[in-house]
């Protein structure tokens, strides 16, 4: 960990929807209040090793996650290399690499590639060479520490993503997971409000299952008047296998 103080620490996966969507208003955030912003890693493969992927997860959520992973190697070995500077045009660029893309079949197989983490780096002004990283399975204990080190934090029955304001010993907590990106003007009102109501000392949790889905170009739900739906533990539940 770097002897730096940050003020916001934001515990990523890059194949978390919601995540990213909170991403872009944290940035927001940030831009506003000069807030200084660490972006830390927390893996959903990692997260989810002990859950069965074929009963617990629709189709896909295991090579999702597994991609996901292996582009966090990367960034772990980029961090490693060139410092923690770069860790937000790294997120920014996968972004434009995927969840800023037009939707179309076979995307997401390109995630997790030495190939797509490529077009990332390149995007983010950094060697190709890192993309290596994809195959290193070395970096997934630096991965882990990380992601233990947010549940430390927040406790165990959490998703993406995790944030701490003013860490180490102050607040933590998963989410807020929305599922738009507040406008400039709503960003850092929205902040305020979650802060305050985190900083309550009885405060636990405040949540609903029924939510529309992620406003995100490359899923295809970019729309006027998103659908409601019933969400259980950050899937839709109607696309769950059946048991």
């Amino acid at each position: 960990m770097s002897n730096e103080k940050y003020d916001i620490e934001f515990f990523w996966d890059p194949i978390c929807p919601f995540a990213w969507v909170t991403s872009r208003w944290v940035e927001k955030v940030a831009l506003q209040t000069n807030y200084s912003v660490d972006w830390r890693f927390i893996s959903l493969r990692i997260l989810n090793k002990d859950k069965n992927y074929n009963t617990d997860f629709p189709s896909g959520y295991e090579q999702g996650h597994t991609a996901g992973l292996r582009f966090l190697r990367v960034a772990a070995k980029v961090r490693e290399d060139k410092g923690r500077d770069y860790m937000s045009s790294l997120y920014a660029a996968f972004g434009v690499h995927y969840w800023d893309l037009d939707q179309r079949p076979g995307l997401r197989k390109q995630l997790g590639t030495v190939e797509h983490a490529e077009r990332c780096l390149e995007t983010a002004g950094l060697p190709k060479g890192f993309a290596s990283a994809v195959d290193d399975p070395d970096w997934d204990a630096v991965i882990e520490e990380e992601t233990e080190l947010a549940l430390s934090r927040t406790g165990r029955d959490v998703g993406t993503p995790i944030i701490s304001f003013q860490p180490p010993s102050g607040l933590s907590f998963f989410g807020p997971v929305i599922s738009r990106v507040p406008s400039d003007e709503e960003a850092v009102p929205l902040w305020n409000a979650v802060i305050e109501l985190a900083s309550f000392p009885g405060f636990a949790e405040m949540k609903r299952s029924l939510r529309e889905a992620p406003q995100i170009n490359v899923l295809g739900t970019l729309e006027a008047d998103p659908v409601m739906e019933d969400w259980e533990a950050g899937s839709r539940k109607a696309h769950k296998p059946k048991t």
